[in-house]
């Protein structure tokens, strides 16, 4: 028996099918023929016809005929593609689903969050290799450089709604797109501009070139593409140690466009460039010879992600090799995260592939002592972490805003500091106020009977009255200190009182802002809504509140406030929202004290700052991370395809309790809440 069947010898005897119609599954036919019961093929674009001798079968119609195993002829990228699109299926009707490697593609992954699973060559080995060797070629997409995508089928989504939003709307697309290319690679390696012809012509449309086609996928790759640095660490140690260095690549890209990626990725120095497109040949074809005949009888090290076209093609060609773990790889060998879950919108995907291009970037990490997946810098807290579920937030809110028509935002302090920010980004002609608030400074200016001061009272302080005075009301208690049996209505003269100055200045702070006619969205992040409740005393326009979270709305049900969560209180049940929203806080506050009050001209009065400069220097770095995050997203995702996916936003957000936290100052970070006087470290929190 073949390694083949020896991998698939249970099934001997059973009625099986292959999915896939390249040469590989006519090599795989040859091989698997002789002891087991092909009864057809499969295909993701064709289920009629013949090809290699069998019929195309529809996955209905392999049910119908009692197959028993689906064996996938394809790369595992491809595999796991085919597997989230016919898994569930199988799953149901006894069906087997396993590669041409004999891996079983039902398996559920479990989760793990370190690489204790994970076995492959070192980076010393990799030297070792490289010291041998007088020839070393490098594959270029997904082992020197990776997208900001899990697969290149995503850049066709991604094309797809840029079409959309240019009013082209061409049906099933990405199909279409996906199986002009499977065809034609049958017969070569086609160039862009020849897939193009080839889907308009059989379509008989004229809607747009296939020229401005080819360069529009070319323009939104190109914006995916990033270096993967420790990998071009490894390509420049070639470069200095005298190798002659190639890279060898399978791409329907001209040469030209793959020169500009290696200037991007600053990628110089190398010897030749072997584009499949340019010698009408790829690597599981003849690439390989077209190199060995450039340098000849020679010591070749190939560098690769892809286990067939690296790997096994470059090793028949007498080539030593060394396997690169692709990001897609990395994310998979972990049980995806939790986040493969979530990947049925290209925003999903988007959002996926933009998580596994930062934190799988170098693919030695898993030689690491405890193998741990760890966070070194907080920016990435900020960028993986926190900003998914902020960008999903502020897309919520800009429809809200939207949608009420609402000319007036503002963004309350400190929450609001850099909310700000990033719906400028979104609304760039937004005119927006950054509105100098906190619950200290709306109570104290709020406070008009005893059923305020009872309410406050019913927020319990963790101190004494003494400091419930001076903290929340600004006020001294009497020389004589306080009984303990008195409560804040037994100072409900002098709070009152206080109230009445107070209430004065802040109106003053409030006229001088510039308002248009109209209600106010007011933007909280975390709140019951009770500096809402204080301002809207102050303002005449309706205050409509656009929260990230409104906390005890029942308890505020009786008070008159208009607030609309982007996260209600039951969506927080079994979620890492109610969980976290405190480290979510700690990250977004502004670098300025809270506002305590104002002065005589409405000028912001701030409380003493409590927090170390090296503390507000880790938040603005934070911060950084999440700005970074929304830029680039909106660069990447056509504005139609924009939607929001809380579910994948609360795996993301969760991992902050399963990831290695390594940054020091982010640790020492203390979540504040002087309102209460409480104060938590953050390491406790996560």
């Amino acid at each position: 028996m073949s390694a083949e069947e020896n991998l698939f010898q249970k099934y001997y005897g059973k009625k099986i099918a292959l999915y896939g119609l390249g040469t590989e599954t006519r090599k795989a036919l040859l091989s698997l023929e002789e002891h087991f019961e092909i009864i057809g093929l499969l295909d993701s674009f064709q289920d009629s016809g013949q090809i290699h001798g069998k019929d195309i079968l529809s996955l209905s119609r392999v049910i119908e005929e009692g197959v028993k195993l689906i064996i996938v002829v394809a790369r595992p990228g491809s595999c796991k593609a085919i597997a989230r699109r016919i898994g569930d299926t199988c799953r149901e009707q006894g069906i087997a689903l396993m590669d041409i490697r004999g891996k079983d593609l039902l398996e559920r992954k479990t989760v793990t969050y370190d690489f204790t699973n994970v076995a492959g060559s070192t980076r010393e080995e990799l030297y070792q290799k490289i010291a041998e060797a007088e020839v070393v070629s490098f594959d270029l997409f997904d082992t020197l450089i990776m997208r900001e995508v899990l697969t290149s089928a995503d850049i066709i989504e991604l094309l797809s709604a840029a079409l959309q939003e240019k009013g082209i709307r061409i049906d099933n697309f990405a199909a279409h797109r996906l199986e002009a290319e499977k065809r034609l690679a049958k017969y070569g390696a086609p160039t862009l501009e020849a897939i193009y012809e080839d889907i308009l012509c059989k379509m008989d449309t004229q809607v747009i070139r296939p020229s401005e086609l080819a360069q529009m996928e070319w323009e939104i790759d190109y914006r995916t593409i990033l270096a993967r640095h420790a990998v071009c660490e490894v390509y420049e140690h070639c470069i200095r140690q005298g190798k002659s260095v190639y890279i060898v690549t399978d791409t329907y890209y001209r040469q030209k466009q793959i020169e500009a990626v290696l200037e991007k990725c600053h990628l110089t120095g190398y010897q030749g460039l072997l584009a499949s497109c340019e010698y009408g040949t790829g690597k599981t074809q003849k690439l390989f010879a077209k190199l060995r005949e450039r340098e000849g009888n020679r010591k070749y090290l190939h560098i690769g992600d892809d286990l067939t076209a690296d790997m096994e093609m470059a090793g028949k060609e007498g080539m030593d090799t060394y396997h690169i773990f692709s990001g897609e790889e990395l994310l998979d060998a972990v049980g995806g995260m939790g986040i493969e879950e979530c990947m049925e919108s290209i925003s999903e995907r988007l959002k996926a592939g933009m998580f596994a291009a930062r934190l799988f970037n170098d693919p030695f990490q898993f030689e690491s002592e405890d193998r741990r997946i760890g966070l070194a810098d907080v920016y990435d807290i900020g960028y993986l972490i926190c900003a998914p579920v902020i960008t999903d937030f502020l897309f919520w809110f800009r429809e809200r805003v939207q949608h009420y028509g609402i000319k007036n935002i503002w963004f309350g302090a400190r929450d609001g500091y850099l909310l700000q920010k990033l719906y400028r980004m979104l609304e760039e002609d937004a005119e927006t106020v950054y509105f100098h608030t906190s619950r200290t400074a709306a109570i104290r200016a709020g406070m008009m009977d005893d059923s305020d001061i009872a309410y406050v009272e019913s927020m319990r302080f963790g101190g004494t009255l003494e400091e419930n005075l001076r903290v929340r009301f600004g006020l001294e208690a009497a020389e004589n200190g306080c009984d303990k049996s008195m409560g804040l209505l037994d100072y409900r003269e002098s709070i009152l009182m206080h109230a009445q100055e107070e209430r004065r200045k802040y109106r003053t702070y409030i006229g001088g802002l510039d308002r248009k006619e109209g209600e106010i969205a007011f933007f909280d992040f975390v709140a019951k809504g009770t500096t809402q409740m204080y301002v809207q005393r102050m303002v005449e326009p309706h205050m409509k509140g656009l929260y990230f979270l409104q906390l005890e709305p029942d308890f505020m049900r009786d008070k008159g406030l208009d607030i609309e969560p982007f996260y209600r209180i039951e969506e927080t049940e079994g979620s890492s929202i109610y969980d976290n929203y405190y480290v979510l806080e700690t990250i977004l506050t502004a670098p300025h004290p809270s506002v305590c009050g104002f002065d005589s001209c409405g000028r912001p009065l701030y409380a003493q700052e409590t927090r170390e400069e090296r503390d507000i220097r880790c938040i603005e770095r934070a911060q950084e991370g999440i700005l970074d995050y929304l830029c680039r997203y909106l660069e990447l995702l056509p504005s139609i395809a924009e939607s929001q996916s809380k579910r994948l936003d609360e795996i993301m957000l969760g991992l902050i309790h399963n990831l290695k936290i390594m940054d020091e100052e982010f640790l020492s970070l203390i979540a504040e809440d002087p309102f209460f006087n409480r104060m938590t470290e953050i390491k406790e929190l996560i």
